[in-house]
């Protein structure tokens, strides 16, 4: 459980968005998503492998 101790001085906003902040740095939401459907091995690789050869496609044409 995620737990934000607001500091004296400090506004419920400010804190509020430090703990929104905490809450998208642990994956939480992108974890239940993905759970929500199954996807075969299979896919997940191939979505990787496409996901790995765009990354170096545009980093490969930033060096040009």
């Amino acid at each position: 459980m995620l737990q934000v101790q607001v500091k004296e001085g400090e506004s419920i906003d400010r804190a509020l968005k430090r703990y929104k902040r905490k809450f998208d740095r642990t994956g939480t939401m992108r974890q239940l998503r993905s759970r929500q459907q199954f996807t075969k091995p299979s896919v997940a690789r191939r979505k990787e492998k496409i996901k790995a050869s765009y990354i170096q496609s545009l980093r490969s044409n930033e060096e040009e």
